[in-house]
This record gives C-alpha cells, structure tokens and sequence, in this order.
C-alpha cells in the first residue's frame, strides 16, 4: 500500500511550558498522520512486518531512515495537558506601615493557568494511545488536570479521556474517538534487542513537534539504581529530551521495543544517555490499563541494598550479586518466612539476583499470594525460605514507608574519655566505649540493649565518610554481637586473618531502626 504524505506549512507558536517533573523525566509531543478510509477490521499495523520488509534491509539499518519513518511516525502523537495550578500570592507590603492597604501579610492563593506537553503513539485503529503516567499527572500537589488532548501529525485535535494509569511503572492509556479507524503501531520482542542494535526515537521534544532521531542501543536491562519494580531501562544514544516522554523507540523492523522514559543529565539536555521501558515490561501492563484491570503485584515487605563494594568485601562475597536486607517490615511477608535483617537474598524462584535482575523486580512481577522459593545467605551458609508474597502497597505509601526510623537526635552528654584501644582506632577510627544504662537512657534506647557506643570518630576515617557519629551504638560487627572492646577487636582480628578489608556494622542511631554499615580498615 503506498503511503501519501501531505506536507503543510505550519505555525510554530510560542508555548509555555511547566515542568513539574525532576530533570530526569522528560515531557513531549510527535509526528506525521495518514489518511485511510479503510474500515476498522481491515486495518494493519503500520509497522506490520510485511510493510517493514522492503523499506529495511535484512543485514541492519537502511542507507536512510526516511522510508521507515514515513511508515510510523502517522502512529505518533501528540500529547497536551492543561493543568490548574493554585498558587500563594504574598503581599509585597507585609511588615510594612502599608500591609493593611493590600490585604495583609498573605493574599490567599490564587488558580492559574499551566500545560505541559508530552509524547505517545497509537496502538489500534480505535484510538487507544498510550504514553507516560507522568506525562498526564498534575505537576505538584497543588494542581489539578483540567484536560488532555491528544494531536495527530496533521494538527486536528482530540480530547482524550484517561483509561488508566499505572504510577509504579510510569504507564497510561488514553482513548481517543476519531470517527474513523486510526494509524497505529504493535509491541515487539524487546527480549530480542541486543547492544548495538539501531533504533529510531520519535517524539516532540521542547513541544517542537514530530522530531526523528536515530542511535544504537547502548545497554539494555539497565539499572539506574532507583530503587523502584521496574528500574529496568533500555538505554541509547539516540538523541532524547524534554518532550519525548512517552514517545516510541523502534528496532529496525519497525517494531516498538520502547516506551522513551527519561535521560540522563548534568544539565537537563541530552548528553547521548536515554532510557526506554522495555516493551516486555510494558505490552502486559498496558493490555491491564486498556481492559480497566487494576495492576496487582508482589510484595516482600523489606528494605534493602545492593552487594557492592565494602559490603561485599565485609561479608567476603562477591560484589554485585544479591541483595543485602537493611531492614524488614514487622508482619510482612518476609518476616513471616523467617528472613531478617543482615541477610543476603541471592535468588528468587531460581532467578539470580543481579544488577540487571533486581529484586524489587522479580517479586513485582509475581502476583500477590504466590508461594516463592527465595535463596539466601545467613553468616555465610546458604539456605532455603519459602514466602507466601503480599500485595504491593502504592507509591505514595512506598515512599512514606521507613520501618520505624524517627528524628535523626543522637546527640548523648557523656564525656569523650580517653581509653587505651589502638586497635580499634587503628583500624576503624572510632574511639567506643561500653553502652551504660545512663547512656542508653540519654539516647533514648532500652536500658537493656547492649553494645558499644561511639563517642569519638576520626574525620580522615572510612567511618566518618560513611556518616557515623558520635552517640551511634555499635550492636553487632559481622553478625556478632558486641558489648566489650575486647568483642570488638577480635571481630578486628578475625577479619584481618580472613584476608577481608572491611567490617559490616551493625548500627542503632535515636529513633531510627538500626541498619548496617560496612566499614572499611585502614
């Protein structure tokens, strides 16, 4: 089927942009539209394969994109959001002989106007679009959104209505009612990209409107280090900014393997690092949305970190592997199958734990009840739990979740004394002493915890660098516990003969649950 392009001249127009999300997250818009008077059961993709197959050759990318992009970008769209924004408004006059005359100190807020601008593309002829949950959320908790419209290639305009939104993997789904079937675009295999594979981004960075760019696959599976379920990216070169949210990366089949997401910026402009959801994590969240279906996943119910660097070395396993529990939720799922803190969960249902397979995203991606096998390691021998997994609490609950930490006091009034323990400032440069009943009432601990408590830590040190200070209580080192110096120093020994070059610390800090820190000798 030829495809007929229709170029006319348009009016760029001056926009005002609001930003409320971090640099990271980009905003955008897109490209081209085709024409069709062809019923809806007779539509096909636009990047059906056979309509793909003569425009790219089969070795790799073509002498030119122009050929693939005339076929997708009619699918891309773009997205708008105008937003009501209620702002403070402060009398300039407040404190002054003049307040009274200009309404006082505060004026009261007032609603202005705002809109921001985003990237998606249409997935059946019927108008299902989908972008970026962040590109159609309200920017700030003082704003709400008064409308989206989505605008096809050729400027005509459609208010879209919000099927359903999904905050943990930054997914949406609109609709749109054309009276007429649409240009769209299929999922493919993201499982199949491979580094140095090329991809076509397209998008509407800055509100420009359809822009094209091409680049290589530059990783895929990476972990921005996030911490979220699905800190899982496909990362490229190709050019990427503000205003591509939401926008589609292809392969060279034509197949969206991406949803554009975020970049990564020094100074909020492209710098040739952009991160895509891979299509495997997102087709099935999306095919949810679209049905109306709430999006269930697992939970564990711990708080944790990756085995890296002095942690590894602390623990004498090897870096970047595993996921060390910080802390775990009374009565959660974890705590009800016997795993604690201190331990190292290296697999889940035969699954290795690693950068690019990350704990958080292997249990959100089971469904709440499951029975999970997880493997871990508790003071260096393997061992088996089974947990029956809990129903992931939503962002906002996940964000204000601590497991109990308070105010960040740990100041005590017992004098710095001078004590005779070179080892232990030799090797960790922390002068301790005994935790006393007084002293554990200073800093507000039970009178029957027992430990080592800081009272003095080199400034030069490991220690300091890792933000112990002075009223920190040492509980354990190296899942030991200790109350003595002479505890302490033969944990020292021990490490130094196991050819280890830190400590993991087990720390209680006022109001807060303890956490481990691993320390490294001088």
């Amino acid at each position: 089927m030829a495809t007929v392009i229709r170029k006319e001249e348009t009016e760029v127009k001056r926009v005002r942009y609001t930003y409320g999300i971090t640099a990271a997250l980009l905003l955008g818009g897109s490209a081209l539209s085709l024409a069709t008077g062809h019923p809806a059961e007779a539509q096909v993709a636009q990047n059906e394969p056979s309509r793909i197959a003569s425009i790219v050759p089969r070795a790799g990318a073509p002498t030119s994109f122009s050929s693939l992009t005339e076929q997708l970008a009619p699918a891309v769209v773009n997205i708008s959001t105008r937003q009501r924004v209620r702002v403070p408004i402060f009398n300039p006059f407040a404190g002054t002989p003049f307040e009274d005359l200009f309404g006082g100190g505060r004026l009261g807020p007032r609603t202005r106007e705002a809109q921001s601008l985003g990237s998606g593309f249409i997935i059946s002829a019927d108008g299902y679009v989908v972008t970026n949950n962040h590109v159609i959320t309200a920017s700030g908790g003082q704003a709400e959104v008064d409308s989206i419209t989505v605008t096809m290639p050729d400027g005509t305009e459609y208010a879209a209505k919000l099927v359903g939104r999904d905050a943990a993997s930054d997914l949406a789904v609109l609709k749109i009612n054309a009276g007429k079937p649409l240009p769209f675009v299929k999922f493919g295999d993201s499982r199949a990209a491979r580094v140095g594979d090329w991809v076509l981004a397209i998008g509407n960075p800055f509100g420009l409107g359809g822009t094209v760019t091409a680049g290589i696959i530059s990783a895929v599976y990476r972990n921005t280090g996030i911490g979220t379920a699905y800190d899982r990216y496909i990362q490229t070169d190709a050019s990427i900014n503000r205003g591509n949210s939401g926008g589609p990366m292809f392969d060279m089949k034509g197949q969206v393997i991406g949803i554009n997401n975020a970049i990564f910026s020094p100074n909020g402009g492209n710098v040739g690092i952009g991160f895509a959801i891979p299509a495997e994590i997102a087709a099935p969240i999306i095919e949810k949305l679209k049905a109306g279906q709430s999006i269930e996943r697992g939970y564990l119910g711990v708080q944790i970190q990756p085995v890296a660097d002095d942690l590894a070395d602390s623990l004498g396993l090897p870096q970047r592997r595993g996921a060390f529990v910080q802390s775990v939720e009374p009565g959660g799922a974890a705590a009800k199958s016997g795993i604690r803190a201190g331990d190292v969960i290296v697999e889940v249902d035969g699954k290795e734990i690693t950068p690019g397979q990350s704990l958080s995203f292997l249990i959100a991606n089971r469904n709440p009840g499951d029975h999970v096998p997880i493997e871990l390691i508790r003071d260096g021998k393997r061992m088996s739990v089974r947990v029956t997994l809990d129903e992931r609490p939503n962002e906002a609950t996940l964000t204000d979740q601590d497991f109990g930490s308070g105010p960040d006091e740990d100041r005590f009034e017992g004098p710095s004394q001078d004590r005779d323990d070179p080892v232990v400032e030799d090797a960790l440069g922390l002068s301790v002493q005994p935790l006393t009943p007084d002293i554990a009432r200073q800093l507000g601990l039970d009178l029957g915890t027992r430990g080592l408590v800081i009272d003095g830590v080199d400034p030069v040190s490991d220690a300091a660098g890792k933000g112990l200070r002075r009223g920190d209580v040492v509980l354990s080192v190296n899942n030991r516990p200790v109350s003595t110096i002479a505890d302490l120093e033969a944990r020292i020994s021990e490490a130094k003969r196991a050819s280890r070059e830190a400590l993991l610390l087990r720390v209680q800090r006022r109001g807060q649950s303890p956490t481990y820190v691993p320390v490294r000798l001088r």
